[in-house]
């Protein structure tokens, strides 16, 4: 039932006697039974499209640990590949995507949204595994931060091939974003009618932007994704997480329509309490190289994020996505502290 979900509660506006508590990328190479089942599947973009495997990845972090949501296995960068592009992973360097964009009309991209099947397949795994308390997260990347990689054909430190076509010629710009938005909605709805209860916008690059642009190709597309969403799914929570935003957050808040917003860690939670239309729920915000440190660090870090929410619904969760090297003993403390618990022997 919804009522016995603290995490899903907590989108819908409920604040909790403790706050629910799931971490970005979870599911991943911190993890040595994730390690064991990579090691037999081959890449990252196979692992992704295997239902049965992306859907153990996605269920070991709540088998270990029992957070209170999992969050879907899967990748930003399958947008991308549905819409024609040819995506694959480099060792040590990351995703590629082909034909650059930069170059390359989107009209010429044969659109394949039946790669998008496999995830659909392992939505459905999970939803019918998961327990009964745990609330599904789905996921896309937002439109900027995907258009990013699809017009570069790779990621960036400044995202600077996208910047200069969004000034240069923003028509055909604006045609990558819009079909981005228009297969985002899409891929949500089928992740949501197969099971997913809330829903995640990441939007990685959010801070690489100026004001005005931010306001073009952050706010406005994802204000276009919830908007259509929401009339599809009216009772379905969606996340926005614009990292680096830092003072935009409260207009992206305002503008996009989102039941909830991250934060990350560069954002001070006292202020974005202070800033942010009251009772939203938010989400965050432990630098995840905190949690690497352990420690008095630790402590003194979830406990600051912890008392900057005295009344507002708070999700607990990190600034990003956990790191490899992460101590499971870390994470196991984090959990112990944020839920009032007492260390065992």
């Amino acid at each position: 039932m919804a009522s016995s979900k603290s995490l899903l509660a907590t989108l819908r506006g409920a604040r909790q006697d403790r706050p629910a508590l799931w971490l970005m990328r979870q599911a991943g190479r911190y993890l040595p039974e994730y390690r064991a089942l990579r090691e037999t599947k081959g890449g990252f973009l196979e692992l992704c499209y295997d239902p049965e495997a992306a859907a153990e990845v996605t269920l070991q972090p709540i088998r270990r640990f029992g957070f209170d949501g999992a969050i879907l296995f899967s990748d930003i960068l399958v947008i991308p590949h549905a819409l024609g592009q040819d995506l694959w992973f480099e060792a040590g360097e990351g995703p590629r995507l082909a034909p650059p964009l930069v170059d390359h009309a989107l009209a010429k991209l044969e659109a394949a949204p039946q790669r998008l099947d496999p995830v659909y397949r392992t939505v459905a795994r999970v939803a019918g595994a998961l327990p009964a308390e745990t609330t599904f997260l789905g996921f896309a990347g937002s439109p900027w931060t995907v258009a990013t990689y699809m017009v570069a054909g790779q990621g960036s430190k400044d995202q600077a091939a996208a910047r200069r076509m969004a000034f240069g010629d923003p028509a055909a710009f604006a045609a990558i974003v819009d079909a981005v938005v228009e297969l985002t909605v899409a891929y949500l709805s089928s992740q949501i009618e197969q099971g997913v209860e809330a829903v995640q916008l990441f939007d990685s690059w959010a801070g690489s932007l100026s004001p005005a642009q931010f306001e073009r190709w952050v706010i406005a597309p994802n204000a276009a994704i919830v908007e259509r969403l929401k009339a599809l799914h009216p009772d379905t929570p969606v996340i926005g997480f614009p990292k680096g935003a830092g003072g935009k957050l409260a207009a992206y808040a305002r503008e996009t329509g989102v039941d909830a917003i991250g934060l990350d860690e560069t954002v001070d939670p006292a202020w974005a309490d202070a800033m942010l239309p009251a009772d939203l729920p938010v989400q965050g915000n432990l630098d995840p190289l905190a949690l690497v440190a352990g420690g008095a660090a630790l402590d003194e870090a979830i406990d600051r994020i912890l008392a900057a929410f005295p009344v507002r619904p708070h999700i607990f969760n990190l600034g990003h996505g956990i790191v490899p090297d992460t101590p499971i003993a870390h994470v196991e403390h984090l959990i112990r502290r944020v839920r009032g618990e007492q260390a065992g022997g």
